[in-house]
């Protein structure tokens, strides 16, 4: 390994591995398949990249995005190791070219669609290179459950009939136990080791929240952020377009992404997020798995994901250079019953239908916890904490909800369901237990119920948020298929009867415009906190408006130069000379050559 380590310092600036990676590289040097489960921004990238290093043969990497595979070269190039890619954005002349360099020995990583590898020209060329070993990234792709499913990863595994005994590493962020013995079995990794790094995110702050006025709330929590990078998601186009048009027109430098805008159009918003330090991109889930951005600052949803894993996939944006950053969610019943909607109106079978219903009760299950989220969003993942274990950055943690002993208010709510005779939706259940006398009340007689007015009490803001946590514990469910009538499950029967008391988080009739965790700790800040004026803060500011122009120049994004945990460590340091410099992780020795004497004269300014 003392090679490997030799190349660890020489191209990235690092004097030793972080978590399972040396173990991992290890295993893949010696001819070893392998999953790989590591969180966005833990590094699992290296476990290939730098086994291609240490022999003469290519490493093939299928990237499922042209962007992604695009990004990851440019950051390799300005490394100065040998990288390319064959993609439908290359010329027939760039793209023999690459091909050619590729069977000349070359090339060390070479990075292909998956559609591309598995066309017979592809296939050809893998038989005329000297292949090392191929890397599969994103490997959740292949899971025909999964938030990201690829039909063409699926096919992947015929790698293995052609090309017979090259080891495969696959590797992915996002992928529970379900998920991964189906990334094994469908890629043929029989054999295959299986790594699992945490999936704790401990930088990321979690704040989930209920929704009282989605786009006021969202604003609130943009102006504690600061001017800086983030994403913002949405379920459908018109509400990406209506989002990013506020947050223009409240002054912030925001961009719209949707599978509905012309590829030109989308390519240059996420060349100028990609490229600009205060950029927000509101977008679909068709923004992100191509995105590397490290300094992105914060993740907001504005609806439900349809799942755990999309969620921790989503939020896993945020903060790759390991620096505070924020996940923020708001979220309500209305999202339960829409995402129910678009369960049971997919084509897929009645099996896939109860395996997506399950990752919906078991996100809901996250939104109304009383417990530390993270405890909870690790579980989902197979890592469980100690009883009692609070992680001390998530809105649970710094500001625990009030619970209450809810058993007679969630037998009320029952009681009105079945006594309304299981054919409604929320709003008429909640009009009858708060007494209001309506046309519709009037036509089915309801008024005339022993549950009419029980809870007139209570707003319906208040009982929205009670039913949610009663479809989350199970004893009601959303009949999308019956317009939304809520139904009493088999559970139910032991609440009514009184032989389960149930603890609620109470809901509060005013909700504070933000997120109250944020006033506890502060949120992430668009640069670090330096003191304010101090000659860290120029140097860093004086850094970064260098690295901006360093870039535009050789037509990268900023943080292809270096990361702003680098630049920060800069202006703490104040190196003086190319030994200082040398001496601050994360400088390869190409960018110390080519960067090394701005770099210097710059920090003079600021002695």
């Amino acid at each position: 390994m003392q090679e490997a380590l030799a190349q660890l310092k020489r191209y990235w600036g690092y004097d030793s591995f972080r978590g399972l990676q040396g173990e991992i590289i290890e295993h893949v040097m010696a001819g070893g398949d392998a999953l790989v489960l590591m969180p966005t921004g833990a590094g699992k990238s290296l476990c290939y990249q730098l086994p291609a290093l240490l022999d003469d043969a290519v490493t093939v990497v299928v990237s499922p995005l042209i962007a992604l595979m695009q990004d990851q070269v440019e950051a390799l190039e300005a490394m100065g190791i040998r990288a390319a890619y064959l993609n439908s954005s290359q010329s027939a002349g760039e793209s023999r070219a690459i091909e050619q360099a590729a069977r000349d020995g070359q090339i060390d990583l070479l990075y292909m669609a998956p559609e591309r590898i598995l066309s017979e020209r592809g296939i050809d060329l893998l038989r005329q290179c000297h292949i090392g070993r191929i890397a599969i990234d994103e490997a959740h792709c292949v899971s025909q459950w999964g938030h990201d499913f690829r039909p063409e990863y699926a096919q992947l595994a015929s790698l293995r009939e052609h090309l017979p005994g090259v080891p495969c590493i696959a590797l992915t962020a996002t992928a529970d136990a379900t998920t991964r013995q189906e990334i094994l079995t469908r890629l043929g990794l029989h054999d295959a080791r299986v790594f699992v790094a945490s999936f704790d995110r401990p930088n990321i702050r979690y704040t989930l929240v209920e929704r009282r006025d989605a786009r006021s709330q969202l604003l609130a929590f943009l102006e504690e952020q600061g001017r800086c990078a983030g994403v913002v998601y949405c379920l459908s186009r018109r509400k990406v377009e209506e989002t990013a048009e506020t947050l223009r027109a409240s002054g912030y430098n925001a961009l719209a992404y949707h599978a509905g805008m012309s590829n030109e159009l989308r390519s240059e918003h996420q060349r100028r997020f990609l490229a600009e330090d205060d950029c927000i991109v509101v977008a679909t889930i068709a923004f992100g798995m191509g995105i590397d951005k490290p300094n992105v600052r914060f993740v907001a949803h504005l609806d439900l994901p349809k799942s755990i894993e999309g969620y921790y996939q989503e939020t896993g944006r945020a903060g790759r250079d390991g620096l505070d950053s924020q996940a923020w969610m708001v979220y309500g019943l209305q999202d339960v019953v829409q995402q129910r909607r678009l369960i049971d109106d997919s084509d897929a079978d009645e099996t896939h239908k109860r395996v997506m219903s399950a990752k919906l009760d078991a996100m809901l299950g996250l939104c109304e916890t009383v417990h530390c989220r993270r405890a909870r969003l690790l579980a989902y993942f197979d890592e469980h904490q100690p009883e009692g274990w609070e992680c001390g950055n998530c809105d649970i943690c710094l500001d625990p909800p009030v619970t209450i002993d809810g058993t007679e208010l969630m037998q009320k709510l029952l009681s009105a369901i079945y006594r309304t005779g299981q054919r409604f939706g929320s709003g008429h259940v909640i009009d009858v237990l708060r007494g209001q006398d309506n046309v519709k009340v009037q036509r089915f007689g309801h008024h005339d119920l022993s549950v009419f007015g029980v809870g007139a009490d209570l707003t319906a803001q208040q009982w929205r948020a009670y039913l949610r946590q009663a479809i989350a514990a199970g004893l009601v469910r959303v009949d999308h298929q019956q317009y939304g009538s809520l139904h009493l499950t088999e559970q139910a029967r032991a609440v009514l009867k009184g032989q389960q008391p149930m603890r609620l988080r109470e809901s509060l009739k005013k909700a504070a415009r933000g997120t109250r965790a944020s006033k506890k700790g502060g949120a992430a800040a668009a640069i670090p906190n330096f003191k304010p004026g101090s000659d860290a803060e120029q140097r860093f500011e004086a850094l970064r408006e260098w690295r901006r122009e360093a870039a535009s120049e050789a037509g990268v994004p900023p943080y292809v130069i270096f990361h702003d945990r680098t630049l920060t460590t800069i202006a703490e340091v104040n190196p003086v000379d190319a030994d200082d410099l040398a001496g601050i992780s994360g400088l390869g020795e190409k960018k110390l050559a080519k960067y090394g004497f701005q770099v210097l004269e710059i920090c003079k300014q600021w002695p």
